[in-house]
């Protein structure tokens, strides 16, 4: 049986699905795992984001809890680097290093654990989707405060309107997404 034909960026972009006033009232949430239960999107998401890094030297790749861990662990295989999990605040047993971030709707913390990132690794962020750039600036800041080169990060969905790209990019890190959405 021939290979299937990989998923079209307008295919994968009909894979997010989309809910209104989530999580609050005028916010439209584009929920990626309507995506990532599809194993062509998946596997096409994952396809993209290599296409996306493949200019790049690459030793490690972190993604951010949850859904960067997903992402994020499934590009580091296909690059042949190691991931490193940002966590949530109080997820990890030993020492951390953390950053105190805000979101659109509330503040948050991400956690790492310094020993398992050399210093002058070079380590591509990952995340599922890209708004304000808030947790994606935090996450940068987080590994360079360990040590890391953290100068491109990647994402499956982009929201342009919320300028989360030209934050980034303030901040020395240049930013590359697979699909982008209007609206927030």
């Amino acid at each position: 049986m021939p290979p299937a034909t990989p998923p079209s960026v307008a295919d994968l972009k009909a894979l997010v699905r989309t809910v209104p006033d989530f999580p609050a009232s005028g916010i439209l949430f584009r929920d990626v795992t309507t995506l990532m239960a599809d194993s062509a999107g998946l596997s096409g998401a994952i396809d993209a984001l290599a296409d996306l890094a493949s200019d790049l030297q690459v030793d490690a790749v972190a993604g951010i809890e949850a859904r960067g861990f997903i992402f994020g662990s499934a590009l580091a295989l296909r690059l042949g680097a190691g991931f490193v999990p940002l966590r949530k605040a109080g997820k990890l047993p030993v020492p951390t290093l953390g950053e105190d971030y805000a979101l659109e709707y509330g503040e948050a913390r991400l956690e790492l654990d310094p020993t398992i990132v050399r210093p002058g690794q070079s380590i591509l962020l990952v995340d599922d989707l890209l708004a304000t750039g808030g947790t994606a600036l935090a996450a940068a800041k987080l590994l360079r405060c360990a040590g890391a080169h953290c100068t491109h990060a990647l994402f499956v969905i982009d929201l342009p309107e919320l300028a989360g790209m030209a934050a980034l990019r303030e901040q020395g890190v240049e930013g590359r997404a697979v699909l982008t959405f209007e609206g927030h």
